[in-house]
């Protein structure tokens, strides 16, 4: 049988064409033959390089990391080390697999028929696993050892896993398992266990720079360090996805890749670019920050990459301010290392927590968006806004200072507030009580003196209008009520019971139809309305009765009192059936909307002379 290869060269000779042997993609063609050749994982490479050498070889391994970073390439080259012979068929073991032999070779070209590799993605039955446990028993054809190499092994089925158990633990001599997975956690614990496990780390940025620039001088072409360094803060750890950009940014520039090339590649936006945007941003310059977003756009920049941009630019500034510059820079472009310092000087960390907050947000909703440059712009507009908010340190001390509490500690400390005497109010129906500082003297009283205090800054509470400070429950209520907080009214008088009132301090016994946000929506509105803070808080005292049992007892014994009075025993003696419903002083008497005729029924009261036949003598 003739070699397709040889057919085609007199045709192209004839023709003049020049026979190209198939081109193969850099991350197999520089695949790691041998421990040496494996970049990033010195752990690994020592642990099993010593295990050969000592003989100590386990026989079962899994190999877990992010995809691309050398998990079946290791499994292969484990089997070559434990099958190389030598260049002269005589060796043993070794960490420095020769390459030439037949076992090497074979390996190399995924022929070997002691080396077998499952993919568990594609046969993941327990009947898959059978034939290959059926095929353990049996020595090796050629080899020194038979080595299974499972990839995505996590994705076999639970009687799978069961059925390999036994034979994990205690497998023939004459066979080695190596397993790969990129989900760990799915893999079972009793597998874990029969195995040596090994840990892939995502291989650092500058180490995968390095290597990329190794593989273009083995081809004779060349690039700029900024392109590589895009490159491999691409790839993410991943030295096969490297790689795999790295034949795309040849295929896109030739002889030597150039940073803008790749950065049109990758859609990425120029760094300076983004340290004038962020730079925009924090100085509330809304106009200036839009334009170079649209410069960005219309440059080539996917929008959601210029915010993920934006998140590396603010994490990268938290570190300069967290572990100095001398740490933080290493390895950064130089516009990092010199804008980054520059503006890390003039942030806060709050704010800059929460930048990486709405950032982290305004990435989701640009990348799920219909219109991905609209929700970008948004996304700024709000960092502008945000930027002129102060920080939550800052709107509490604005909140305490202009909720009457000063600003000195008993010892003479800042930001502490007023310690306050509380005295007796008198429960739901008693007077007020007054809040005394801790200086002793009386606190400034509501009303007209408040205007006398500096204003408060824009962020705290402020009175709408000066209103009276209440002094009991029913005044809260009846404020409730003034402000049209119906529900919170009804709320507080059949609720919850009194336990303590004072100025600026409500303390509640909450009954068990209470809403559980009840403190939090009092506190708040009684903050709003009257212009200093309250607190108000649930207790488990008994206290007193609820406001409306309290009206329903009144009435009651108010009823009682009426129906005892002799005027109105004539009058129910003179119609019988007639209820009580109503007194001159407007409360409805219980029960009084049924059985009821003429003027009762509309509540006007009754006269006792108009009573037919009952007149003084």
């Amino acid at each position: 049988m003739s070699d397709p290869t040889d057919a085609a060269t007199p045709h192209a000779a004839e023709t003049g064409e020049s026979v190209r042997a198939p081109y193969r993609v850099l991350a197999r063609k520089y695949r790691p033959t041998n421990f040496a050749d494996l970049i990033g994982q010195d752990a690994l490479v020592r642990t099993l390089s010593n295990a050969i050498d000592s003989g100590r070889m386990a026989q079962a391994f899994v190999l877990t990391g992010v995809r691309g970073v050398g998990k079946t390439t290791t499994a292969r080259i484990i089997a070559r080390a434990l099958n190389c012979i030598g260049p002269d068929g005589q060796g043993g073991p070794t960490t420095q697999p020769c390459g030439v032999c037949e076992h090497c070779t074979a390996i190399a070209e995924d022929r070997h028929v002691d080396v077998i590799e499952m993919d568990a993605a594609s046969r993941t039955g327990v009947d898959d696993i059978r034939d290959l446990i059926d095929g353990v028993r049996y020595r090796p054809v050629s080899a020194r050892r038979k080595v299974y190499i499972v990839d995505e092994v996590h994705m076999l089925s639970k009687q799978a896993f069961n059925a390999l158990l036994k034979t994990l633990e205690e497998p023939p001599e004459h066979v080695v398992f190596v397993f790969a997975t990129t989900e760990i956690r799915k893999v079972p614990i009793t597998v874990l266990s029969r195995c040596m496990r090994f840990d892939l780390r995502r291989v650092e940025q500058e180490t995968l720079a390095a290597h990329f620039r190794g593989i273009l001088e083995k081809e004779g072409l060349s690039a700029e360090d900024a392109a590589l360094e895009m490159v491999a803060r691409a790839a993410d750890g991943s030295v096969r996805d490297g790689l795999s950009l790295l034949d795309q940014a040849i295929a896109l520039s030739g002889d030597t890749i150039a940073e803008a090339q790749v950065k049109q590649m990758l859609g990425l936006a120029d760094r300076g670019r983004i340290y004038d945007l962020y730079d925009a941003v924090l100085g509330g310059r809304a106009a200036e920050a839009l334009e170079v977003l649209a410069d960005l756009y219309n440059a080539g920049a996917d929008p959601a990459v210029v915010l993920q941009d934006m998140l590396e630019v603010t994490h990268t500034l938290t570190r300069l301010q967290v572990v100095g510059e001398a740490q933080a820079v290493a390895g950064l472009p130089e516009v990092e290392r010199t804008r980054g310092a520059e503006m890390a000087r003039t942030l806060r960390p709050a704010h800059l927590a929460r930048n990486w907050q709405m950032l982290l947000k305004g990435l989701q909703e640009t990348q799920n968006a219909p219109q991905p440059r609209q929700a970008a712009e948004m996304v700024l507009l709000r960092l502008i806004y945000a930027a002129e908010l102060p920080s939550p340190g800052d709107l509490v001390r604005q909140l305490r200072e202009g909720g009457g509490e000063t600003k000195a500690r008993p010892d003479g400390g800042a930001g502490a507030p007023a310690q306050r005497t509380p005295q007796p109010s008198g429960g739901a129906n008693g007077g007020g009580a007054q809040a005394v500082a801790g200086g002793g003297g009386p606190a400034p009283e509501p009303g007209p003196q408040a205007d006398e205090a500096p204003p408060p800054p824009d962020d705290a509470p402020k009175a709408e209008s000066a209103i009276a400070m209440p002094q009991s429950l029913r005044d809260v209520v009846a404020l409730c009520q003034e402000r049209r907080e119906t529900r919170l009214a009804a709320e507080l008088k059949r609720s919850v019971r009194l336990v303590r009132f004072e100025e600026g301090m409500i303390e509640l016994s909450p009954t068990e139809y209470a809403p559980r946000d009840l403190a939090g929506r009092l506190g708040h509105c009684l903050t709003e309305w009257t212009g200093r803070r309250w607190v108000v808080s649930l207790s488990s005292q008994a206290g007193e009765e609820t406001l409306a049992a309290q009206d329903e007892a009144a009435e009651a014994a108010e009823r009682q009192r009426l129906m005892a009075h002799p005027d109105v025993q004539r009058v129910l003696d003179a119609f019988p059936g007639a209820k009580l419903i109503a007194h001159r002083g407007g409360a409805e008497a219980p029960g009084g909307s049924e059985d009821h005729d003429g003027a009762a029924e509309n509540g006007v009261p009754i006269d006792p002379d108009d009573v037919p036949g009952d007149e003084e003598p």
